[in-house]
């Protein structure tokens, strides 16, 4: 290819590129490059928005996202802790296993000790196979958010008559139809808010783009995007990332400390945390878990402790202009 085709080429695909040196390129964006985008929701400056408060006077509203989950034997997804085998990986099954029968229920303690509300992010399926795990939630009144039917799958890369009827046949499993819904793996397709919607959901958990609720745009109305840890959360931090259960439990403590102090300056926020019971329901994990848990209860009167349906609720009973997306 002559040095004239290369130039076309390269106008055609919309970029001008400018030798920088021998080694190293600059590509600036042409006028006729268009990024995709997905048409949910517009740019907003968290600076720049309307102020209001959660239902106590507090700027800061935290929540504890406890994931609950189960993964099938022998195939389909799984989090892994050890090396990774083949299925049935027995080794990993039941690390994941002892999440359910051991480390859920000294989760709930520490909640009934320093007395906790909790969303619980419920894999429908948990009924069926732990027969009184779900039941000890609701007992205590926490809420139950929809978490498809298994860890083991994911729903983003489903048709949309299948993604519906796997969202239907999940939410029809809870006594009570919940409000809000993760998908498993944070997996969406491109028409996720639209099916929850559609299916009576009033907000999602996915989409982890801010300290505020978010208004969506769906294909019949709207749905509210609730802050979700994808930071403070057992899984990248400790499965991912490796980090020590000591160091999580800084994260936690920093990151608390950090957005009390953003949100006395004006702010409202909310901060997630995401727990999963097979990595902190384990007892040297546990521990510091429950130091930053304490530290946090120790400004209790400073912030609103609370659910994630109870910020969406009180976030769609506000104004309308206050949040994003609601203009």
């Amino acid at each position: 290819m002559n040095q004239q085709a290369i130039r076309v080429l390269e106008l055609k695909q919309g970029y001008l590129f400018q030798k920088r040196s021998q080694r190293r390129l600059r590509v600036t964006v042409g006028p006729s490059m268009a990024v995709a985008t997905h048409g949910r929701y517009e740019y907003s400056a968290i600076n720049t928005r309307p102020t209001y408060e959660w239902p106590n006077g507090s700027k800061l509203a935290v929540y504890i996202a406890l994931n609950i989950e189960q993964f099938p034997f022998g195939e389909g997804l799984q989090h892994t802790l050890a090396h990774e085998a083949p299925h049935p990986d027995v080794a990993n099954y039941g690390w994941r296993d002892y999440g359910n029968r051991v480390g859920v229920w000294r989760l709930l303690d520490l909640f009934d000790e320093l007395q906790l509300p909790v969303s619980v992010l419920l894999n429908s399926t948990v009924y069926e196979h732990c027969p009184g795990l779900a039941e000890a939630f609701i007992k205590r009144g926490d809420e139950i958010v929809g978490h498809g039917r298994t860890n083991g799958e994911k729903q983003g890369v489903l048709s949309e008559d299948e993604e519906r009827a796997l969202i239907e046949e999940a939410t029809m499993a809870h006594p009570k139809r919940p409000q809000g819904w993760l998908g498993p793996w944070l997996s969406q397709s491109f028409v996720t808010p639209d099916l929850l919607q559609d299916a009576g959901y009033t907000y999602v958990l996915d989409w982890c783009l801010d300290d505020q609720p978010v208004w969506m745009k769906t294909r019949n109305g709207g749905i509210l995007a609730i802050p979700y840890a994808s930071e403070i959360n057992d899984i990248p931090a400790i499965v991912v990332r490796r980090e020590a259960h000591i160091n999580f439990a800084d994260m936690i403590v920093d990151n608390f400390d950090e957005q009390l102090e953003q949100s006395r300056k004006g702010a409202p926020l909310v901060m997630a945390i995401s727990l999963h019971p097979f990595i902190v329901g384990q007892p040297f994990r546990l521990r510091h878990l429950r130091r930053a848990l304490q530290h946090i209860c120790a400004s209790r009167d400073k912030i609103w402790f609370t659910t994630a349906g109870a910020i969406a609720e009180h976030a769609a009973g506000l104004p309308k202009g206050t949040l994003p997306g609601d203009a």
